[in-house]
């Protein structure tokens, strides 16, 4: 009879609940355990079983193992090719001494088998076993490579094995890096060890802080949304280098002199000083005051500022783990600050509606931001993640980016998305990324993207994870992957075509840019008809560079009468912005901008998205004039 710890359920993760199950059904008796295993594991996450203290209840994986799920065994043997066989329950069995003075696979596997073979109740665990049975063509592998995968497939179909009440577990952190006759082999069964989800990480804070008022308690748990259990530790509870209060104390007294004094400056600075154990004053005073002190508050709230702290080091902490591959982004705008593009933010505030509230099955599962360059798609994407509440990641273009990345990578960025919560992935330039796939790096792009194309498509994201994708040129993304189910809404973008228009983006980037001026719209609307037509970041340029005439006429003023001050923000003027709007030269090849916005009408979701110049003409004469900018182009590049 197979035996396996039968505790209740609940006190079991959903993982270890579903290996319970499946061994007990008799489905498999060997596993591959891949994911978040080198993490550790809140045991008893209530507190109710007095069995272990709690400083004991924070275990390793094979500790969890041992104690927990195979409490019932008779004896567990852990193995791995830097310390060999260990037991970790149970004792050498006579006759068995050689088994502990081999590490390399092809030695100790043989005894392993004969263990398991001769003694009752034995479970194995093979840590990082992607080192003994290694991804990669058999054909290149070494003899004793493919000695230990044959051994281990011929574990999982002994019929012995199951009658002496054994069980096989196989650790690795990337599924990819194991032998996919492993991995494919129906009497192995896979499972994945995911990160902390809201419930273990609301378990582990109540573990760490007993006290912890239960509204602390939800805002904590979810501003540490993608880290694992060893991270949130390490940032709550970190093992303190500072011998004696005399440290603790000055490091206090630094924090309260970065946060600029105040009322409750010591208050705020007591519990900033419990999670910065152990930093520089460098690296605190990059985290709480990079631009130098805060000026002093009457009413700073302690609590915000430990979240705020907490997000920037899980920010750091996760870009660092995934290879700087994926970068956080912070928005700080909103919708209030993007001119024109009326139609476009109707449709944006919808989707974000819908996420806000909820209603999943109403998001789509991906956007395509197409237009020329200059249009405003980044900085719209960025607003339009302020508005929903998502957070913003950045995946970098892995045609240069991911060189020499693996699969195993891209599954541990995936696996951090996932876990994140509700996140909005960013991928510009997907035209570079999604286009041209080749074989020039052994068919590793290909398979990463193939990748990245099924987890958008999984709809179990929908509503959780959504992808922004960007492009100029839309004609070189995959066709496979703009189909419905992936990318279902096809947002396009314009340069402004009317004086009005463009009033609107001037009066943002003044806004944005916190520019005095001294215009009045719509009477001053006249001079912007000189830059009708040009991208948003043109017309920007041209806002900045009126401030700059601003000052440049205050300075000429403040010398003709002899006036020493010069104000120090002058504010723009009608004048300012003529001589601007006029003087400004855009670089500019039209047919190419041309181009790019036929390909983004052609693209667009909605008719009613499309400028008057493209909405009212008929799609046939729309597409000739395309084919011809494609030969024109084509031939110039």
């Amino acid at each position: 009879m197979t035996t396996m710890n039968l505790s209740k359920p609940g006190r079991l993760p959903s993982w270890a609940d579903e290996i319970r199950r499946r061994y007990l059904r008799g489905e498999a008796s060997q596993f591959v355990l891949f994911g978040n295993v080198h993490d550790l594991i809140l045991d008893d996450p209530d507190g109710s079983s007095d069995k272990r203290g709690p400083d004991e209840r924070l275990l390793a994986l094979p500790e969890f193992l041992t104690k927990v799920l195979l409490e019932k065994k008779n004896a567990v043997v852990l193995y791995n090719v830097s310390t060999g066989v260990r037991f970790a329950k149970g004792k050498l069995p006579p006759g068995f001494e050689e088994l502990v003075l081999h590490k390399e696979p092809a030695k100790a596997l043989p005894l392993l088998e004969r263990l398991l073979l001769t003694q009752q109740g034995v479970a194995l665990v093979i840590e990082y076993a992607d080192t003994v049975a290694p991804a990669g063509d058999t054909s290149f592998s070494t003899v004793d490579d493919r000695a230990a995968v044959v051994t281990l497939q011929r574990w999982s179909t002994l019929p012995a094995l199951d009658k002496n009440d054994s069980v096989i577990f196989l650790l690795v952190e990337n599924m990819s890096e194991l032998h996919p006759k492993l991995v494919a082999n129906p009497r192995v069964a896979t499972v994945q060890i995911p990160i902390p989800g809201t419930a273990e990480r609301t378990a582990l804070l109540r573990h760490l802080n007993p006290n912890i008022a239960d509204a602390e308690l939800t805002m904590m748990a979810e501003v540490t949304a993608g880290l694992k259990i060893i991270q949130i530790e390490g940032i709550l509870a970190p093992n303190s280098v500072d011998n004696g209060a005399d440290d603790e104390a000055e490091r206090t007294k630094y924090i309260i002199e970065l946060l600029g004094g105040g009322p409750k400056a010591l208050e705020r600075a007591d519990k900033l000083a419990q999670i910065t154990r152990g930093m520089p004053r460098a690296e605190i005073r990059r985290l709480l005051a990079p631009e130098g002190p805060q000026t002093p508050v009457s009413d700073g709230d302690a609590r915000n500022e430990v979240l705020k702290l907490i997000t920037a080091r899980k920010r750091e902490i996760i870009e660092r783990e995934c290879y700087s591959l994926i970068e956080f982004v912070e928005p700080k705008h909103g919708f209030d600050v993007v001119g024109g593009m009326d139609e476009v933010k109707r449709d944006l505030n919808l989707i974000a509606k819908n996420i806000r509230e909820g209603r999943r099955n109403r998001v789509p599962m991906g956007l395509l931001f197409t237009g020329p360059m200059g249009t405003g798609k980044t900085f719209v994407a960025e607003a339009f993640a302020k508005e929903s509440g998502l957070t913003a990641i950045k995946l970098k273009n892995f045609r240069s980016k991911w060189v020499g990345a693996t699969e195993g990578n891209l599954e541990r960025i995936l696996q951090v998305i996932q876990a994140i919560g509700q996140v909005m992935v960013i991928i510009d330039e997907c035209d570079r990324a999604f286009g041209n796939q080749g074989e020039e790096d052994g068919g590793t792009s290909s398979r990463v993207i193939a990748r990245i194309k099924e987890f958008m498509s999984d709809t179990a994201n929908r509503g959780r994870v959504l992808f922004v994708l960007m492009s100029n040129r839309p004609d070189k993304v995959d066709i496979d992957l703009k189909r419905a189910g992936r990318l279902d809404r096809k947002i396009p973008f314009f340069y402004p075509q009317t004086p009005a228009e463009v009033e609107t983006i001037v009066k943002a980037q003044l806004k944005k840019n916190r520019v005095p001026n001294e215009l009045r719209f719509p009477e001053h609307r006249e001079a912007l008809v000189p830059i009708v037509g040009m991208s948003n970041a043109d017309i920007e340029a041209v806002v900045l560079l009126s401030s700059d005439y601003a000052s440049q006429r205050a300075e000429a003023a403040a010398g003709d009468t002899g006036t020493s001050a010069v104000p120090k923000d002058a504010p723009v003027q009608l004048e300012d912005l003529v001589r601007a709007s006029h003087d400004y030269l855009p670089a500019r090849d039209t047919e190419m901008l041309e181009f790019m916005e036929l390909l983004a009408v052609f693209e667009a979701s909605n008719r009613r998205m499309l400028p008057p110049k493209y909405a009212d003409l008929p799609i046939e004469q729309l597409q000739e004039r395309l084919n011809r900018l494609k030969l024109t182009v084509g031939l110039r590049r």
